[in-house]
């Protein structure tokens, strides 16, 4: 059931039609403007909907021409809620206290955080803002548009390129993004560029230093792959070696993939409980009780009243409980061994960093027990197989 912000106010009840020519009253009551909606037949053949309090007593006359009959099951919206409240006058009275007192305590600011600086101290951040009226338990319609306090921030410190002010209900956030002042260039001592691991070299390119394999030759962990040294003994240079060397590398991977899969199914079940909201503050008035679910989400919508383009600092609440269940649902053998692969591939690319594709794959064992799928499982895979080392210079009299 969705009911909008207009229908709750003007009331609206839930519905039973029955009879044999229900389908002709829907059409009927339809054509002549009634509003009806969310519509739905029963196993027992009867129509379950809503109609809003006004259109209800305009279905006698359509009643007496379909010989159907209506039963009320329920009545909801501010028309009915006020008729309940009636009887409990001091509540009422007490209940429009609280959301006044909310509205005003909402109108204040009572909280200033300042995210972002690092030279600049939160205290003479604070004390810029104070200077433009932003302080803890300033009334919110007092400050300027939040624009124009951080374009005035901005100007009163210097040492910020950026500042932004973010208002959420009473908390105010304020961004800082400091100016960036270049860092020193650090001085790196030469080095070789030296393999990682075992591979056959697929790609060499050197930026600086001098390239000492090639492709498709063999290599093993700590060979040199990009020289620090230029020259002979006679007339050499150290320099940082820097490039890129790529390599085949082979993996061996142990998986194991169940044949069941629990997933989360919704079973259509639910219970909607209605908060009346002012000043980011909620108060319930529907749906009260145990939550009759084992296993549930929330999911909540909110309806801010509005006049014309002003939105209102109240409204109301929409809390759905759906209930939930797990599901055991059984794959095929195929279907496993191929998402344990797929999970397999996609855990080595992570590790072994990017740039690297998986070239092929070959599975040395496979069995199936108890339920699972064990597989062993080589990978070749074209990765970057560099990475540095110091180069020591000897040094003679």
């Amino acid at each position: 059931m969705d009911a909008t912000w207009m229908q709750w106010l003007r009331g609206y009840v839930a519905v039973t039609i029955r009879g044999q020519e229900t389908e002709r009253l829907v059409n009927e009551a339809l054509a002549d403007g009634l509003r009806l909606w969310s519509i739905r037949r029963t196993k027992e053949g009867e129509l379950l909907g809503y109609v809003v309090l006004g259109d209800f007593f305009r279905l006698r006359p359509l009643l007496k021409r379909t010989g159907c009959r209506v039963h009320v099951r329920e009545r909801l919206g501010m028309p009915f809620w006020l008729q309940r409240m009636r009887k409990r006058v001091f509540f009422a009275a007490g209940l429009v206290l609280f959301f006044v007192g909310m509205y005003l305590l909402s109108s204040l600011v009572w909280s200033i955080d300042v995210q972002g600086n690092d030279k600049l101290s939160e205290e003479q951040i604070l004390q810029a803002a104070k200077a433009e009226g932003l302080y803890p338990f300033q009334w919110s319609f007092r400050l300027e548009d939040s624009s124009v306090l951080s374009r005035h921030l901005a100007q009163k410190l210097p040492g910020a390129a950026w500042i932004g002010v973010e208002k959420r209900g009473t908390h105010v956030t304020i961004r800082i993004v400091e100016s960036a002042t270049p860092e020193p260039k650090v001085l790196l001592n030469p080095r070789h560029l030296v393999a990682s691991t075992d591979a056959v070299v697929t790609k060499v390119m050197a930026e600086s230093g001098n390239p000492v394999v090639r492709p498709n030759m063999k290599v093993k962990q700590g060979d040199v792959l990009i020289s620090g040294l230029l020259g002979d003994a006679a007339n050499g240079k150290a320099v940082v070696a820097k490039g890129e060397v790529k390599g085949i590398v082979w993996h061996e991977y142990d998986i194991v993939s169940p044949l069941t899969r629990t997933t989360k199914v919704y079973t259509g079940n639910k219970k909607v409980i209605w908060y009346g909201v002012a000043g980011g503050r909620g108060l319930q008035v529907s749906g009260f009780g145990k939550i009759p679910f084992a296993m549930y989400e929330r999911v909540t919508e909110e309806e801010r009243a509005a006049w014309r383009t002003l939105k209102l600092p109240f409204g109301r609440m929409k809390e759905t409980i759906l209930e939930v269940k797990m599901q055991q649902q059984t794959v095929s053998v195929e279907e496993a061994k191929a998402e344990g692969i797929e999970q397999a591939k996609a855990d080595l690319l992570a590790k072994v960093g990017p740039g690297a594709q998986v070239l092929a794959e070959n599975i040395l064992h496979e069995k199936t027990d108890n339920g699972k799928v064990y597989l062993k499982v080589f990978f070749e895979v074209d990765q970057s197989i560099v990475k540095e080392r110091p180069l020591v210079q000897m040094q003679g009299d």
